[in-house]
C-alpha cells in the first residue's frame, strides 16, 4: 500500500496502457481463436464479466515487476525480461480461470472457455501489446537524440577503449545524458572487438591505428575533431601517455570519461595528471562509510583545505544530519558553505571562524555543537616554510591538536581522527615532527581513554598516514601547471625524489574507512593508520607526463631543470617507524601500527616545556625538548 501510494499520474497513465494492453491482447487472442463465430459470441458475456477484474490483477501483476515505474525512454533488456515475466504470469493466471473455475461453474456445458489455443496466442499477443509502445518510444527518442546531435553541430568523436566502456558512453549519447558528440567509431585494444559493431557504432581498429583513423576521415571529407579515452584506455599497457601526444599532435579535443564504479551519470572530463598515474584505485565499501556518518553530527577542522573540504563533502554525501566547519581563513569558510549548500541541502551546514590555536574558542565551538565524529585536517603543511617558521608549526600542529583532541574528548565524541602525514614517520622535517608529536598525544589520550572504561564501548583517538595529494594545495601538480602554462622551465629538486601520491577523493574515502575500522566492536589495539598508496612515482617523471599531458615534449618544448633539494627534504618517504609493529586489519587500501607512544604524564610534561619555551621565543629548549620526545628526529632545521 506504501508503493501504491507512490504512484505519480505518469505511473497511472502507464497503468491504463498496460490495462488496455491486457484487454487487447484477452479480447484478439479470443476473437482469433474463435474467428469470430458463433462460439465467440456464445462465451462474450462471461469473458466480459471476467474482464474488469483480470485488468485489474494484471495492472498489480505490472506494478509488482515494476513496469508502472520504468521511463519509457531508458527501457532496456532487464525491462524486456519483466514483459515476459508479467506476460508469463498472466496466461498461468488464465490457465487457473480457464481449468479451476470456469469448468466447474460451467457444469461442462462450456469445457473451458478459452482453451489451449487461446491462452498460447493471448501470451504471444500480451507479450507484444506490452512491448509495442514502449520499444516505439524508445527508438522515437534514440533517433530524435541522433538527428538533433547531427543537426546541432555535435563533434565528430572517436572513441577509445574496449567494447564494454564505449556501450556505457554510447547508450549516455543515446538517452542525452551526453551531449555534443556525434560517435563515428571505436578504437579497441581487444583484437576480439575488431570488425564488430557497438550499438550501430563500428570497431574501426587498435589503439595504435588512431592516426590512421584520423588521416582516413579527413580524406573522405568527415574529420573528426574529438577523441573520448574511457577508463580502459588508461591501463598501463594501453600507453595513454602516447595516445594523448598523437591526438594533440593532431590537433584534436581530448576528454575522458570517469569510472562509473560509482553509479556516476556518463559525463565527459578533462584528462588530468591523476589519470597518468598508472595506479588503480582501492574498492571502496561505500555502505560501510554510510553506515559511519549516516545521521551523525560530524565537525571538521580545516574544512576549507583540500582535505578539508573534500572529508565535508563526502560525510555529508553519506548523510551525515549535521556538520561543523572549522576554518581559519574566511575566504576558504565561504566557499566551502557555499558549495555544500548547492551540493548538499540535506544536511545542516554551519560555518564558523576559528583558529585551532585559541584553546578556549575550540573548546567551546565543539563543546556547543557536540558531534558525534570529529576529522581533525587543519595544520601548517608546508615543508619548506615550516623549516624556516618552525615554531608557528609546533603552534598549530602540536597545541592546535591538543586542542582538537581535548576538545572532541569533552564533548563526548565517538571518534576524533587526525590527518596525519607519512613524513611523521623518523621525521626528518619540521612538519613531520609536529606532526608526530599530534599523533603521540593522541595515542595516549586512546589510551588513556581506554584505561578509564575498560571493556566499555569508548571514545576512539586516531590518526592517519598518508602522502602527497594530487593537485590539493601546496601540492607540486599546480606548481607544474603553472609552470608549464608558463612556457616552462618546470623545477624539479632532485631527479632521484620520489613521493607517494593519492587523488584527494580515494584518500579521504580511505580516512572515513579507518575511522569505521577503530571504531567496530572487535578492532585491535591500533590508533595509527597508513593508507597504502602504491609504488612512489619519481617526481621528474610526473613533471614528464604533465608536460606530455600538455601536449609538449619533456626537453624539447619544455626543459626540466633540478634545483637541489631544499631544508627538510628527503629523497623517499616510509610508511612505518622501525619501532613501530604493523597490524594487518583485513581492510583494503589500509595498514595500521600498534601504538608505541610515551605515558600521557610523560607527554604532558613535554607539553608544559614547549608552552613555557614558545612563551619566552626559546628556540634553543623547544628544539631540546622536541629531540626528546622523538629523538629519531634528524632535522637540521635551525
Amino acid at each position: 500500500m506504501q508503493r501504491l501510494s507512490q504512484l505519480t499520474h505518469r505511473n497511472f497513465l502507464i497503468a491504463t496502457h498496460d490495462a488496455l494492453a491486457t484487454a487487447f491482447a484477452l479480447l484478439a487472442s479470443f476473437y482469433l481463436r474463435f474467428e469470430g463465430g458463433e462460439a465467440f459470441y456464445a462465451r462474450l458475456p462471461l469473458l466480459l464479466g471476467i474482464l474488469p477484474f483480470f485488468l485489474a490483477f494484471s495492472v498489480v501483476i505490472c506494478f509488482v515487476f515494476n513496469l508502472t515505474t520504468t521511463k519509457w525512454r531508458f527501457i532496456s533488456l532487464p525491462d524486456a525480461l519483466n514483459i515476459l515475466r508479467v506476460a508469463t504470469v498472466l496466461t498461468v493466471a488464465l490457465v487457473v480461470l480457464d481449468y479451476a473455475f470456469i469448468f466447474g461453474a460451467t457444469s461442462g456445458k462450456a469445457p473451458v472457455l478459452f482453451g489451449r489455443v487461446t491462452i498460447i496466442l493471448y501470451w504471444f499477443l500480451q507479450v507484444f501489446a506490452l512491448s509495442a509502445l514502449r520499444f516505439g518510444y524508445r527508438y522515437f527518442r534514440y533517433t530524435r537524440v541522433r538527428r538533433h546531435a547531427r543537426t546541432e553541430g555535435a563533434s565528430a568523436t572517436l572513441l577509445i577503449g574496449r567494447a564494454a566502456d564505449a556501450e556505457v558512453l554510447l547508450r549516455g549519447i543515446e538517452s542525452g545524458a551526453v551531449k555534443q558528440l556525434w560517435p563515428v567509431g571505436v578504437l579497441s585494444p581487444s583484437a576480439a572487438d575488431r570488425g564488430q559493431s557497438i550499438r550501430d557504432v563500428p570497431v574501426l581498429g587498435g589503439i595504435d591505428d588512431v592516426e590512421d583513423v584520423i588521416r582516413d576521415y579527413a580524406g573522405r571529407g568527415k574529420p573528426i575533431s574529438r577523441l573520448v579515452m574511457t577508463p580502459s584506455a588508461f591501463e598501463p599497457e594501453m600507453h595513454p601517455e602516447a595516445v594523448l601526444m598523437r591526438a594533440k599532435r593532431l590537433g584534436l579535443i581530448v576528454s575522458r570519461m570517469p569510472s562509473l564504479a560509482s553509479g556516476d551519470v556518463p559525463r565527459l572530463t578533462n584528462v588530468a595528471v591523476e589519470d597518468l598515474l598508472l595506479r588503480p584505485s582501492h574498492n571502496i565499501d561505500y555502505a560501510r562509510l554510510e553506515a559511519l556518518v549516516k545521521g551523525k553530527a560530524v565537525a571538521v577542522t580545516g574544512g576549507g583545505g583540500s582535505i578539508g573540504s573534500e572529508i565535508c563533502a563526502r560525510v555529508t554525501t553519506f548523510g551525515a544530519a549535521r556538520l561543523l566547519v572549522i576554518e581559519n581563513s574566511e575566504p576558504a569558510l565561504y566557499a566551502v558553505t557555499e558549495r555544500l549548500a548547492e551540493r548538499a541541502p540535506g544536511a545542516a551546514v554551519e560555518g564558523r571562524i576559528a583558529d585551532i590555536r585559541d584553546r578556549e574558542r575550540v573548546m567551546r565551538l565543539i563543546g556547543e555543537f557536540k558531534p558525534d565524529i570529529v576529522f581533525h585536517a587543519a595544520a601548517l603543511k608546508h615543508v619548506p616554510i615550516l623549516e624556516r617558521d618552525w615554531s608557528e608549526g609546533v603552534k598549530t600542529n602540536i597545541f592546535g591538536s591538543v586542542n582538537v583532541a581535548d576538545a572532541a574528548t569533552a564533548a563526548g565524541a565517538e571518534a576524533m581522527v587526525m590527518i596525519s602525514t607519512d613524513k611523521a614517520i623518523e621525521p626528518v622535517s619540521m612538519l613531520g615532527l609536529t606532526k608526530r608529536f599530534a599523533e603521540m598525544y593522541c595515542q595516549a589520550l586512546d589510551h588513556e581513554v581506554m584505561a578509564q572504561s575498560p571493556g566499555k564501548p569508548r571514545m576512539r583517538l586516531i590518526s592517519v598516514r598518508f602522502g602527497n595529494v594530487l593537485a590539493s594545495n601546496g601540492s607540486v601538480v599546480p606548481k607544474f601547471k603553472a609552470q608549464i602554462d608558463a612556457g616552462g622551465p618546470v623545477t624539479v629538486t632532485h631527479p632521484d625524489m620520489v613521493r607517494y601520491f593519492m587523488t584527494i577523493r580515494e584518500a579521504c574515502d580511505l580516512v572515513l574507512t579507518a575511522a569505521t575500522h577503530a571504531l567496530t566492536p572487535a578492532r585491535p589495539d591500533v590508533s595509527v593508520y597508513v593508507l597504502n598508496m602504491g609504488q612512489p612515482v619519481k617526481i621528474v617523471e610526473l613533471a614528464e607526463r604533465m608536460i606530455r599531458l600538455s601536449g609538449l615534449e619533456p626537453g624539447v618544448d619544455i626543459e626540466v631543470v633540478f634545483t637541489g633539494m631544499r631544508p627538510g627534504e628527503r629523497l623517499n618517504e616510509i610508511l612505518f617507524a622501525s619501532a613501530e609493529p604493523t597490524v594487518e586489519i583485513g581492510v583494503p587500501g589500509i595498514m595500521a601500527a600498534r601504538p608505541n607512544e610515551p605515558p600521557m604524564h610523560t607527554v604532558r610534561r613535554w607539553l608544559a616545556a614547549l608552552e613555557e619555551a614558545i612563551a619566552k621565543d626559546d628556540r634553543a629548549t623547544i628544539r631540546s625538548v622536541l629531540k626528546d620526545a622523538v629523538p629519531e628526529f634528524g632535522s637540521n632545521a635551525a
